[in-house]
């Protein structure tokens, strides 16, 4: 967990940007917005908490699937480099 914590900062302001998105799906239910408001918001969270989940699988990878001192151009890292951006497309 230790490389998650020297990104800590980072991925707190993205929950809490998905929070503040999570809150204003509330309010537009409560106050009955067009529903094209409604799924913009919506598309919105789903965009922020799919970056949260690239950000924080490119660190799995990095730092438990592959030994993050090793070589950039090693096979190892060029596997893992290859599944990142494979998984961000995917998710994109």
């Amino acid at each position: 967990m230790s490389h998650i914590i020297s990104e800590k900062q980072k991925l707190i302001l993205r929950v809490r940007r998905l929070k503040g998105q999570l809150e204003a799906v509330e309010r537009a239910l409560e106050q009955e917005v067009d529903c094209s408001k409604v799924m913009h918001t919506l598309s919105a969270c789903r965009g922020a908490m799919d970056a949260l989940m690239v950000e924080v699988l490119e660190d799995h990878v990095r730092y438990h699937m592959v030994n993050p001192q090793a070589a950039p151009r090693s096979p190892e890292a060029r596997a893992a480099s290859d599944l990142i951006e494979s998984i961000k497309t995917y998710i994109r």
